[in-house]
């Protein structure tokens, strides 16, 4: 075990504090971050500045990224950017046989360390890695495809936030139960029946990371701290083409469990060669007690399946819809509208394909509309978001993988095209593929158009669904969700009864739901220590970030009892 620099008490007198504004914040809901989300908030307290943060991303690329794991055999890399630039870190491949052992070596004394001590070493590498922001945003750019800002907000503080609310979450459900008790039965007239007794959260195992291409971080945050917090080792293996964010988090973890007296093998990375496909392999292994995946059904039902001696969270993939009965507020709506499915190509897992639209047309503000008109506006006001390349650029990223492109170019296939996706040009980056959405038009009633919007197309392509009613469409969004799970539900709606009834479907059917939201707030977009992510509760996902469910499993409870 590595020689203490930090020390318990440096470390709780720093961030105790920023722990019990997160148990806090789960508890009211309400709005909470301690992590900037504008660029110019960094360059002090040790945090890189925007200049820096490019510098120290530049200085990575083409390098061996040592980490100094036990059992490496190889280096491993090529991740080539959807923006056109080839990389060119390399990675340390392990031989598990080797890696797997000496991580369960310093499990020991990370249990002995007790739910606090661990919570506030998670919140040190936390911050750590929120001084490296922007460095981190290039990371995460130039491997999922987001633009810029996004890659700083959503795999900087938003990710943060998500890790942290993991944190507090595993720190909340492990001291539910105290660590000592005394316990005394009466007898009548006989002494009493005394016992003391202690309760230890002991630890599942080591804990299996399966990282997602497009959100490495947000996605894998949570369920990295989730398991390091409750005393588990966790191996990551990310995604081939999304390694770079997560191994320089895994750096940063093991720097700080040294710092602080610990195991860095706590912490270790699973890279792999190109084709290798080592996440069955891993996610089989006896070591491996919990798995965190995000990703296809398929290999997510896999998982479910087959990894049988390990507790599996997933998060798989869902079609998420909105109802748009009437609205009070037409602009709002296809502003709305158009900036979430707009945003990152559509390549969320909460961005919306399906829009039921009654056939007959809706009520608004500036008088009725029929489904054609309803269409057109919104293509055109998806064609004004983004007929301003610079602003397009900012808002698309890029195409993260050459399938996405190819579910874009079927899709017009499909039906009748209401919005053509179009190429636009990055003059910064001239490799990068960036496509506008395509709007489709299908009609519920028809058995042809089913195939197409009862499957999940992920990407920037979207569905207008003519139906015969709103209660036709209510029944389809309960089918939807129930057969293929959702993410998220979207509805518009003046009418109270319409409100009602859509709010009991999600009820009903366990999907989260965004009603009327004609602001800056859009249902693709969930807020940490407020919003739970996905619900665990319909096919798209079974677990939700975060709640007391997706920590709890990750640690059981060990009692020692003693006569007094």
């Amino acid at each position: 075990m590595a020689a203490a620099e930090l020390t318990a008490a440096d470390l709780l007198a720093q961030h105790r504090p920023t722990l019990d504004q997160a148990l806090e914040a789960i508890r009211t809901r309400a709005y909470w971050s301690p992590h900037p989300e504008h660029p110019k908030a960094y360059g002090e307290n040790g945090s890189l500045d925007a200049a820096a943060g490019k510098a120290a991303f530049d200085a990575v690329l083409n390098t061996r990224l040592d980490l100094g794991q036990p059992g490496t055999d190889d280096w491993v890399g090529g991740e080539v950017s959807p923006y056109g630039i080839e990389l060119g870190v390399t990675y340390p491949h392990a031989d598990t046989d080797v890696l797997l052992p000496a991580m369960r070596a310093g499990q020991r004394s990370w249990r002995d360390a007790g739910a606090e001590v661990r919570a506030v070493v998670c919140v040190e590498i936390l911050k750590r890695i929120g001084d490296r922001t922007h460095e981190f945003a290039h990371a995460v750019m130039h491997t999922s495809g987001q633009a810029f800002m996004m890659a700083f907000q959503a795999g900087g503080p938003h990710a943060q936030d998500r890790g942290l609310e993991a944190v507090a979450y595993a720190y909340a459900e492990q001291v539910r139960t105290p660590g000592t008790a005394g316990w005394a039965k009466p007898q009548g007239k006989r002494d009493p029946l005394r016992m003391t007794k202690t309760f230890t959260p002991v630890p599942r195992g080591t804990a299996l990371l399966i990282g997602c291409n497009t959100f490495p971080t947000w996605n894998g945050y949570p369920g990295l701290f989730a398991s390091l917090a409750t005393g588990n080792a966790v191996l990551v293996k990310p995604h081939p083409r999304a390694v770079l964010p997560l191994a320089l988090t895994v750096q940063v973890a093991r720097e700080v469990l040294a710092a602080a007296g610990f195991d860095p093998n706590l912490v270790a990375l699973a890279a792999e060669r190109p084709g290798e496909g080592i996440a069955k392999t891993l996610a089989t292994h006896p070591d491996i007690k919990i798995i965190d995946y995000t990703g296809s059904t398929s290999f997510g039902d896999w998982l479910e399946a087959n990894a049988r001696q390990a507790q599996v969270y997933t998060e798989k993939a869902g079609v998420n819809t909105v109802l748009v009965e009437s609205t009070a507020n037409y602009k709002g709506m296809l502003a709305n509208l158009a900036f979430s499915l707009s945003l990152y190509s559509g390549q969320m897992c909460t961005t919306p394909q399906n829009l039921l639209i009654p056939r007959d047309g809706i009520r608004t503000d500036e008088g009725p509309r029929t489904y054609d008109e309803v269409v057109a506006d919104l293509a055109r006001a998806v064609d004004g978001l983004l007929g301003d390349d610079a602003r397009a650029n900012a808002l698309l990223g890029a195409i993260v993988n050459p399938d996405v492109k190819a579910r874009l170019e079927a899709a017009a296939g499909l039906g009748e095209v209401a919005l053509a996706s179009r190429e636009v040009t990055n003059p910064e980056f001239p490799g990068a593929v960036v496509r506008t959405p395509v709007i489709v038009k299908l009609d519920g009633a028809k058995p042809d158009d089913e195939a197409a919007y009862m499957s999940e197309c992920f990407g920037p392509v979207s569905f207008a669904v003519a139906v015969d009613s709103a209660a036709d469409a209510l029944a389809l969004l309960r089918r939807t969700v129930r057969e293929k799970g959702a993410m998220t539900v979207g509805a518009y709606t003046t009418d109270a009864e319409v409100e009602r009834e859509v709010e009991e479907v999600c009820l009903e059917e366990a999907a989260q739901l965004s009603l009327n939201l004609t602001g800056g707030v859009y249902v693709n977009q969930t807020a940490a220590f407020s919003d739970f992510h996905g619900s665990g509760g319909n096919p798209a996902a079974n677990a939700a970030l975060c709640d007391g469910a997706f920590v709890a499993n990750r640690f059981r409870v060990v009692e020692v009892r003693r006569d007094a």
